[in-house]
């Protein structure tokens, strides 16, 4: 993804004190482009998902701004570390719910939910309930939900902590090749720093006490897949970030931030 993408957010020296007094952010300053995968990178406690929620409208800042093109927030879904099915409803049903709340038509809502279980290679489980599927397959039923309404900005927390190293490889390059088909802008929340590397086209490097932005990098590969997981740019990519967490780490002065 091209650096000059235009902003579809900009983030100005935002913070974040809690009643208790916690600083979860401090100054932190970012532009999201659009149509991007940014990616949020860091510890536990250095105000990531603050941030993330901050983008969504489930939480506003102490100080700073932020803006989004056109001055409305565009349509936005979330998708978590939990998958958060209804166990009692179908997939089918599950993925359809945030459209029966809008107040969409039965058959359409039928059409839109199948049709987002196909993109995401569940096109047969529609009938199952969720207990049937396995962890990877409850994750992919989660984002079906997500892009459901067709949003413009995917937040992902977190969405594949839980799960096998293989099975976390396939759901990367699912979000990749759902980025690409729907046009959409996809801010995703991660401890790792290999899902960082491979997914990013922008990377901002966080680290606690408060949380803040350490560090930005475009990695500029020209293509994912299984040949750059195996390439010397993505080994020194990531040594990079971990000497960069590892760095700022080191300077923190302590405290815990969402």
């Amino acid at each position: 993804m091209a650096a000059v993408a235009p902003a579809l957010i900009e983030i100005a020296d935002v913070g974040r004190t809690f009643e208790d007094g916690t600083r979860a952010l401090s100054g932190a300053t970012l532009s999201v482009p659009r149509e991007s995968i940014t990616v949020l990178v860091g510890p536990s406690g250095c105000g990531k998902t603050t941030l993330l929620r901050m983008l969504g409208g489930l939480d506003v800042p102490s100080a700073g701004r932020v803006d989004f093109a056109g001055g409305a927030r565009p349509r936005t879904a979330f998708a978590f570390q939990e998958p958060r099915l209804l166990p009692w409803r179908s997939v089918l049903s599950n993925v359809a719910l945030p459209l029966e709340l809008a107040g969409v038509a039965r058959g359409e809502r039928r059409d839109r939910a199948q049709e987002m279980l196909e993109r995401v290679q569940l096109g047969g489980a529609g009938r199952k309930l969720p207990g049937r599927l396995s962890g990877g397959m409850r994750m992919r039923a989660s984002i079906a939900r997500a892009l459901v309404t067709r949003p413009e900005l995917l937040l992902l927390d977190e969405p594949f902590g839980a799960l096998d190293e293989i099975t976390r490889h396939v759901l990367d390059d699912l979000v990749l090749s759902i980025r690409s088909e729907l046009s959409m802008t996809v801010v995703l929340v991660t401890h790792s720093i290999a899902e960082a590397a491979y997914l990013g086209d922008r990377i901002f490097v966080m680290a606690p006490a408060p949380g803040r932005i350490v560090r930005t990098v475009e990695p500029g590969f020209a293509a994912r897949g299984p040949a750059l997981r195996a390439s010397v740019p993505y080994a020194s990519l990531m040594a990079d970030l971990l000497q960069s967490l590892g760095t700022a780490m080191a300077s923190s002065g302590g405290g815990r931030a969402a």
